[in-house]
């Protein structure tokens, strides 16, 4: 928690002063030490960014697993359940889902599984927000990570 918070943070401050540098450059004469500066800085900060996501990676397989522990334990204590009555009828695709191993044809009623998967994918932003895992505004805009498309260095 500690180095996910010093990291964002370092990436955060990296990425300011990596613009600023960027809106400098573009209305002074550029200057091959300039760039080479600029250079080293866009390489200090893609260096923090992908430590930032081995990190976010950790945190995030550790939700997964306590998320599928829950899946596991609740879905063998409410299978077969009606565990909530819906105040519509699902569409046709999401009613095999919403009415999983439930008896009868009112598919009002809600499986466990189907209410669990629309509450899994509410929480778990705000959850990542309490923890502190959730993403800087400067990291997504810089958008440097494992997957992300390499910025080609200017010669």
């Amino acid at each position: 928690m500690e180095k996910y918070k010093k990291l964002k943070s370092e990436v955060e401050k990296q990425s300011k002063k990596l613009e600023k540098q960027k809106e400098a450059i573009g209305t002074e004469a550029s200057e091959r030490s300039l760039k080479k500066k600029l250079e080293r800085q866009e390489e200090k900060l893609k260096t923090n960014n992908r430590d930032l996501s081995m990190v976010k990676m950790k945190s995030m397989f550790a939700i997964g697993f306590a998320f599928t522990a829950l899946l596991s334990m609740f879905n063998s204590i409410f299978d077969g359940r009606v565990v909530a009555r819906l105040p519509f009828v699902p569409i046709s695709w999401l009613q095999s889902i919403s009415h999983r191993n439930l008896l009868g044809e009112d598919y009002t009623d809600c499986s466990f599984i189907f209410l669990y998967i629309l509450c899994t994918m509410s929480i778990r932003q705000n959850i990542q927000k309490i923890l502190g895992f959730a993403p800087s505004r400067a990291a997504n805009k810089q958008g440097s990570g494992f997957f992300s498309t390499p910025t080609p260095v200017g010669k």
